[in-house]
């Protein structure tokens, strides 16, 4: 395999770790607001709350330097617009599902799709967030901003204790600081992933010197674990908040790419390569589970329970977009179509006619 195929691997297996941890704190937040009660599902949650979201969004800062020089035009189109299209319109769909049809208000349901558009709506937030955290890395490289002045700044913010009752300004504050540095430390990420993927018994020792620091810190006096929410010991400290999220972040990177020397867990990167998939739609099939499963009352371990919801909110997106490829019908679910692009960018009805059109050299 070569250098660059490695790289993507071990970033799809990566990104693989994190959508698991992003549908098992919805799985277990939920199932635990239901029954009142707490899982392991939420202690494996509670050791992974301090890198569980940078982490992703370090990922995709990853490759921003390969589009960052690109026009406002083609940029937007690639890392502004794309995640806007897939946002509304799983918005919607959402919106639809749970508040249309689920409370019969369609008065509700338009006053949420409106308010959608400037604070970001449930587990979409973080495709929300990404166009922002784009258009922001893109103005201030425009604008020339030194590197150490930008993650200063944003490093301050996220051990700010900033809460204005925007969703955006709050969580642009919580964590554009591990986007951007996703983006500017992404060649030492990159060579330190390599280096473990050489040194394998020195990369595992430190990943477990990692975990039990991490475990020591998050499960200190202070920490709580309850139905719906986690509080963290010493972890919470601002500052050492935001070293464990950094290192935890890089650490989760490392372990990505031993994993991905891994023939068997080729299953992890082909699920983070379809992470998306997954992360758009598994809300849906998560809060009919569920439903369905505390309306038959058959088990009550909350445990049991978070793990099944899990799993259901996992598997069912795989299998909607399997459908979708092997019909043909519903592609523009997951795949941006002709007409959401910015005209004259690749993809686009015009870019496309354009260059059917073009005399064969």
């Amino acid at each position: 395999m070569s250098g660059q195929s490695n790289r993507l691997s071990w970033v799809d297996t990566a990104k693989g770790i994190s959508i698991i941890l992003v549908v098992m704190m919805h799985s277990a937040y939920g199932v635990g607001e239901e029954t009142g009660g707490t899982g392991i599902l939420h202690w494996i949650i509670g050791f992974a709350t301090p890198f569980r979201m940078p982490e992703f969004f370090m990922i995709s800062g990853l490759f921003l330097s390969q589009v960052i020089n690109r026009d406002w035009q083609r940029f937007a189109d690639r890392r502004v617009v794309h995640y806007f299209y897939f946002y509304f319109l799983w918005a919607f769909l959402q919106i639809l599902f749970k508040v249309a049809l689920g409370t019969g208000d369609p008065v509700a349901a338009a006053s949420y799709m409106a308010w959608a558009v400037i604070e970001p709506y449930g587990v979409l937030w973080f495709i929300y967030m990404l166009a922002v955290f784009s258009a922001a890395t893109k103005l201030l490289h425009d604008a020339k901003v030194p590197h150490v002045v930008v993650i200063g700044a944003a490093a301050l913010l996220q051990m700010a204790p900033v809460a204005t009752g925007s969703y955006i300004v709050d969580q642009f504050a919580e964590y554009f600081v591990y986007f951007y540095s996703g983006y500017v430390f992404a060649p030492l990420i990159f060579k330190l992933v390599d280096w473990s993927m050489d040194h394998v018994l020195l990369a595992i020792l430190g990943i477990v010197a990692w975990g039990l620091v991490d475990a020591a810190l998050v499960f200190s006096p202070g920490f709580q674990v309850q139905p719906k929410h986690m509080l963290m010991g010493l972890a919470e400290l601002p500052g050492l908040h935001l070293i464990l999220a950094i290192t935890g972040s890089i650490t989760l990177c490392v372990l990505a790419g031993l994993l991905s020397k891994l023939p068997f867990m080729d299953w992890l990167r082909w699920l983070g390569a379809h992470s998306i998939v997954v992360y758009l739609s598994f809300s849906i099939p998560m809060s009919m589970t569920r439903v369905i499963l505390m309306k038959l009352g058959i088990i009550e371990s909350t445990s049991v329970l978070s793990i099944i919801v899990m799993l259901s909110a996992l598997i069912a997106p795989l299998v909607l977009y399997a459908a979708i490829q092997v019909t043909g019908w519903g592609k523009f679910l997951f795949e941006r179509p002709a007409w959401a692009h910015i005209p004259g960018t690749p993809g686009s009805r015009s870019y496309v006619k354009a260059a059917r059109q073009a005399p064969a050299e």
